[in-house]
């Protein structure tokens, strides 16, 4: 290896002959400098600028939008009618009427069957059901999603356990009515946790519904259960039961739903435009038409059988419409931008959150 000459090299012993273009490098040719120029000018237009009045970065969503598919509505929607089924079976025994046995045990077979389902859906979104089982080693009230494994699992074996003993004489009658009232319980927090779930994150439209979200699914698996039994009543005492039941969801749909909206644009009205517009807002505004009318078609006179199917139907078509609309409600909420911005802006400067003024020093 030769020395490097320090007096007429730079030191790094490079070859000078490194630097010659030769061959087909040597023979390319550059445009003016000018539309080189104009060029790289056109192209910086097209970069947002940010808007001082209403700043975002570069309009970049701040969260990332729900990775959830269509089988997550799918299970709030049969989730919460199984557990409402569950919940007027409950109900139905303590009339204490022989005469209601039947439905009793029809509300237990569709708690069983909705759960079932239920679980075949959540797993199936969890992508392997040893993930399901892996949320069973721990019990975390802090966790909605925890707290709802529990409770789905608690469900349909004290289901069958009432279905298998209601009705009957002795200590195995006294635990069915046991196991029918545990059935009710599990049941109502099948049918409300959902929205305690959705409303625990930060999407603005769902944060901002926090405090009615939960009474919302509720009053819709209510409304959900009470359509589906419409189909397979026939009793008029258990009529009687269902049609409370259903008429006392529906309204309570559609007052909560009207508090929703509310709630969600009471900070910022940006909040609540995907319950207004786009896919989410016709998802909304069809499942509130649908409710009303399956409302008010069963308060009419009449009890045939047509009229009750088409009460069922729309009361169906409505709690299901609800379900995905506020799901996609909550992924065109997490993609816009200037919402998430605006509503921390508006909690920021708000005077209930404002810092207390520090203590005058009077030594």
């Amino acid at each position: 290896m030769k020395p490097v000459d320090w007096m007429r090299t730079d030191g790094r012993d490079i070859s000078p002959q490194l630097g010659l273009l030769e061959g087909e490098g040597a023979l390319q040719e550059t445009g003016p400098q000018e539309e080189h120029v104009e060029k790289i000018s056109e192209d910086s237009k097209k970069i947002l600028a940010p808007d001082d009045a209403d700043p975002t970065y570069y309009d970049r969503p701040l969260l990332k939008e729900p990775v959830w598919e269509w089988h997550v509505p799918a299970y709030y929607f049969v989730g919460g009618a199984a557990g409402a089924a569950l919940v007027m079976g409950a109900a139905a025994q303590f009339d204490g009427s022989p005469g209601l046995k039947t439905f009793v045990r029809r509300c237990h077979a569709a708690g069983i069957l909705g759960s079932m389902i239920s679980g075949g859906l959540l797993i199936y979104d969890l992508g392997r059901p040893a993930r399901f089982h892996h949320m069973l080693r721990v019990f975390r009230p802090t966790s909605p999603m925890n707290v709802g494994v529990w409770i789905l699992s608690a469900v349909a074996p004290s289901a069958i356990m009432a279905s298998l003993f209601h009705g009957r004489r002795g200590l195995l009658g006294a635990f069915g009515e046991i196991s029918g009232i545990a059935s009710g319980l599990a049941g109502l927090g099948l049918a409300t946790y959902t929205g305690v779930l959705v409303s625990n994150t930060a999407v603005p439209v769902w944060q901002e519904s926090r405090r009615v979200l939960p009474i919302l699914f509720g009053a819709s698996a209510m409304a959900s259960a009470g359509s589906l039994f419409d189909f397979l009543v026939e009793d008029r005492q258990a009529r009687r039961i269902t049609y409370t039941f259903g008429t006392i969801g529906r309204v309570a749909e559609l007052a909560s739903s009207i508090v929703m909206e509310r709630q969600a644009g009471r900070v910022e009205e940006r909040v609540a435009r995907p319950l207004q517009r786009g896919v989410s807002g016709t998802l909304w505004k069809t499942a509130t038409a649908l409710t009303a009318g399956s409302l008010l078609l069963s308060v009419l006179p009449g009890k045939s059988r047509k009229k009750r199917i088409a009460t069922g139907i729309l009361g169906l078509a409505g709690s299901l419409c609800l379900r995905f609309g506020t799901h996609y409600a909550g992924v065109a909420s997490a993609r816009d931008a200037r919402a998430s911005f605006r509503l921390q802006r508006a909690e920021h400067t708000s005077p209930a959150r404002a810092a207390p003024p520090l203590p005058e020093n009077r030594a």
